[in-house]
């Protein structure tokens, strides 16, 4: 039967409103999703991956329902769903992944064959990742369930730490594999690029594997100061100054051993030029400040398409790099979406168990749904939170 949905659905560059939609299917175009479940959403988060296509800064279409950061409660399960049942408290990965393609079986399910008929990889409400309607919304439907989603073991104990577990979709999966893949360990020194959620997220993850000094940069102090209160070292990127310099102040050396770009293709000019958009400014500053032999973690966004950029080259996700400096200094660069199912469940365990609080590290502030267009504004005028929508009123309950 019919019911009632909302959402929050993109209308152009700048505007987003919450609006009725169609209650979800458990069907793919024409064709049966035996193998997917329907959630009521419990809560789901404003990304800032939202915050590109909100600017118009994608080819994104005006009408797509927004949302890819989803946890919610099993309302229906489709015919073919073994082990996942009504009344279940569910993280959902951002990436939808088949389970059976080449790619999945390799833990690589960012880049799933089967989901996506414009290329690899997809995920919930996001231009050019294969048409599927996203989750910040009250209801929305979920494929490959069993293969997806991650179950909580207590339904009650997780909604205790519901702040802290409506991560789990993202940010600290996509956090967490940049360190990993700019190789932090024990010991390490890390400079991490960009204090917004997914920084602040990452600047976690460093500590939680063991890293001696996690230094963040950017350019808002409020984010900053964010950082600095679960004991990071920070750099005010508006200063002017040689990186180098400010590093050494730090570490007593002028490189670090780990880089993690969590900026992405909107970056901008450090120091007096603070205010000009430099797409690869982060990434030459990450070869130029990482160790020989160094590491780094890129899940900061590039884009094939960027109509908003300032030359036709970064139009097209042609960027001006000095990979020369990369390729004597022997980096390594890793790129490319968190495959979330690899992380999601050891980290779970870390949230469970105490072992890091991960809400009060990117400061999870919680709204209503209707409250959704103002978060999305106060987020893109530099809010040093992470909104999280709370549709049904059920975290606030």
């Amino acid at each position: 039967m019919s019911q009632a949905n909302r959402g929050v659905v993109y209308k152009g560059p700048g505007k987003v409103d919450v609006e009725s939609i169609p209650y979800p299917e458990l069907a793919l175009g024409n064709r049966k999703c035996d193998h997917g479940v329907i959630l009521k959403v419990v809560t789901t988060n404003i990304c800032g991956s939202d915050q590109h296509m909100v600017r118009g800064r994608t080819t994104a279409p005006s009408g797509l329902v927004l949302g890819h950061e989803i946890t919610g409660l099993v309302v229906e399960c489709g015919r073919d769903v073994e082990f996942i049942q009504p009344g279940d408290l569910v993280s959902v990965p951002f990436n939808i992944a088949c389970g059976r393609c080449r790619n999945c079986k390799e833990g690589r399910t960012g880049i799933c064959l089967n989901v996506n008929p414009a290329r690899p990889g997809a995920a919930y409400g996001y231009v050019d990742m294969g048409g599927w309607v996203g989750g910040q919304t009250e209801y929305v439907m979920v494929p490959y369930a069993d293969f997806n989603l991650l179950k909580f073991p207590d339904t009650d104990q997780a909604m205790e730490k519901i702040r802290d577990l409506t991560l789990l979709s993202d940010i600290f999966p996509t956090g967490f594999h940049g360190c990993v893949t700019a190789g932090v360990g024990p010991g390490s020194t890390v400079y991490i690029a960009g204090a917004g959620p997914v920084g602040l997220a990452a600047a976690v993850s460093a500590q939680l594997l063991g890293a001696a000094c996690v230094i963040v940069g950017d350019m808002i102090e409020e984010r900053l100061a964010q950082a600095r209160s679960f004991g990071c070292e920070t750099i005010d990127l508006t200063q002017d100054g040689d990186m180098a310099d400010k590093i050494e102040v730090i570490l007593g050396e002028r490189e670090v051993d780990a880089f993690v770009d969590c900026v992405g293709f909107e970056a901008h000019a450090c120091g007096c030029n603070h205010g000009k958009e430099a797409p690869a400014t982060v990434l030459n500053s990450a070869m130029s400040l990482t160790r020989a032999g160094g590491q780094i973690g890129i899940p900061g966004l590039y884009v094939t398409e960027d109509p908003g950029a300032a030359d036709e080259a970064a139009k097209q996700g042609a960027l001006s790099m000095r990979f020369g400096l990369g390729w004597a200094k022997s980096h390594s660069f890793h790129t490319g979406q968190c495959p979330v199912m690899k992380y999601h469940r050891p980290l779970m365990q870390a949230i469970l168990f105490g072992k890091v609080k991960i809400a009060d590290a990117v400061n999870v502030q919680m709204i209503t749904l209707d409250e959704a267009p103002q978060g999305y504004a106060d987020f893109d005028g530099g809010a040093a939170k992470k909104f999280v929508i709370d549709p049904h009123g059920s975290v606030a309950a």
